[in-house]
């Protein structure tokens, strides 16, 4: 099963509802990763153009796709951070923070990334030489109880973080 949600400036998780129902009435469908994955790193509506992918992938792996061509700032962080503890549902599950393109990670995402308490470890993908050094910016400031690692594969990142789930 693969849940998916988009995150943005404007995005909101409906409040009151159980855990299941929150994450339910925060999915966006798959136009919302399929947006972010967009060659030129923008969704077709403008407005949407900050927004930032979440979905649980099949294994048990939560996916947090960082739009290309941006930089990533506090408010859409923190709303992404929201989402991923209503897909984790109080658990703590291993994150895939896809990075590729990312122009830059503001110290406000960078604190709400490295504060998780949801995940059980972080697999950083990215292609470019770029992408490495925001991927060590935000492995710096990582705590070190939390296994983290760069990847240029999306394939060996998952394999690797298959390691951190846990069966239920």
């Amino acid at each position: 099963m693969t849940l998916e949600a988009l995150a943005g400036p404007e995005g909101r998780l409906p409040e009151g509802l159980p855990d299941t129902a929150a994450a339910a009435g925060a999915l966006l469908g798959a136009a919302a990763v399929a947006a972010a994955r967009a060659t030129d790193g923008a969704p077709a509506d403008g407005g949407a153009a900050r927004s930032i992918g979440v979905r649980m992938i099949d294994g048990g792996i939560i996916e947090v796709l960082l739009p290309a061509n941006q930089e990533i700032e506090g408010p859409e962080a923190r709303i992404a951070g929201d989402i991923v503890r209503t897909l984790a549902a109080g658990r703590r599950l291993p994150v895939l923070l896809v990075i590729t393109g990312v122009v830059g990670v503001s110290m406000e995402a960078r604190q709400v990334y490295s504060g998780s308490i949801a995940a059980t470890a972080f697999a950083l993908v990215g292609e470019s030489p770029v992408d490495r050094v925001i991927a060590h910016y935000l492995l710096r400031s990582r705590s070190e109880t939390i296994p983290a690692q760069f990847f240029t594969s999306e394939s060996a990142a998952v394999e690797w973080l298959r390691q951190y789930t846990r069966e239920e």
